[in-house]
């Protein structure tokens, strides 16, 4: 089984600060890249067979693909500002070029077989979803989620957990596909805000094949083939950000709950939303 579990760094790859295909995670579709440029510093990028979200993670860019120029805002902190984005299809060539304050940018890729339009979407049209309740309210960014964008396969959403709250609680699963589940592969991308910041996270399968319970620390990486995944806990000072990237044969997201601990959903549901959020 491919290691789960990568630290920050450890994933460096012909220039690029993360890189995870299909083929060094093990799996059939879903990837991620995180690069870094400087003020004005260009990358010139082919998707191939990957369908692609260019995702700021800090400052600005301009993205031109197939005869189209995209400028994006970006932003200054993902944890307090939503970005725009570009999505860029399957079979094309994209040019990024970083704005003036240079550029952290996530590349968030899945395998595809169709070809769609490239396409901008602006931070405005993002919906922030508080979900949960507690200390287990967290925020969804849904720019790409299933009901957000149409995509090929490509499912992917930003998670903003305040210090001292939990999410991907209860522990869940998307590994096979049955009327309440589809099969879904998974990346987690932490960053933790603070100097020094740590969290948790854990994935496991009922079966005991592995079950791993990690301290995380910003850029660190978990990946999830199959299995239960959660919590990610926020350790009190440190709020926790996560970009998930998700994607199988099938764009449906269906999950069932570890059976054990289900009876916790609608216990959180019903609990007073915790107030700090939206942190936008």
């Amino acid at each position: 089984m491919a290691q789960l579990y990568h630290s920050a760094g450890s994933l460096r790859h012909d220039g690029f600060d993360l890189w995870v295909d299909p083929a060094t995670a093990g799996w059939e579709y879903s990837g991620l890249a995180v690069l870094t440029l400087g003020a004005g510093d260009v990358k010139e990028l082919a998707t191939a067979d990957m369908e692609t979200a260019v995702l700021p993670m800090y400052g600005s860019a301009v993205v031109e693909v197939d005869g189209d120029r995209f400028e994006l805002a970006g932003r200054t902190d993902i944890f307090r500002e939503v970005t725009d984005f570009a999505y860029v299809p399957m079979d094309s060539e994209m040019r990024i070029t970083a704005g003036a304050g240079g550029l952290e940018v996530a590349l968030c890729r899945a395998r595809a077989t169709t070809r769609r339009d490239p396409a901008y979407v602006p931070a405005a049209a993002v919906e922030v979803e508080v979900r949960g309740g507690g200390r287990a309210t967290r925020q969804i960014n849904n720019f790409m989620s299933v009901e957000a964008f149409e995509a090929d396969t490509l499912i992917a959403v930003e998670v903003i957990t305040p210090h001292g709250n939990t999410s991907s609680f209860p522990p869940h699963k998307h590994d096979e596909h049955t009327e309440h589940e589809t099969e879904l592969e998974e990346i987690y991308y932490f960053r933790i805000e603070g100097d020094g910041g740590l969290g948790l996270f854990k994935g496991y399968v009922a079966d005991g094949e592995f079950d791993e319970t990690v301290t995380i620390r910003d850029g660190d990486v978990f990946l999830v083939p199959r299995g239960y995944h959660g919590p990610a806990v926020a350790l009190p000072g440190f709020s926790m950000y996560y970009l998930n990237v998700m994607a199988g044969d099938q764009r449906i997201w269906r999950f069932t709950d570890d059976p054990v601990l289900a009876w916790l959903r609608p216990w959180i549901d019903e609990q007073p939303a915790d107030d700090r959020l939206p942190m936008r």
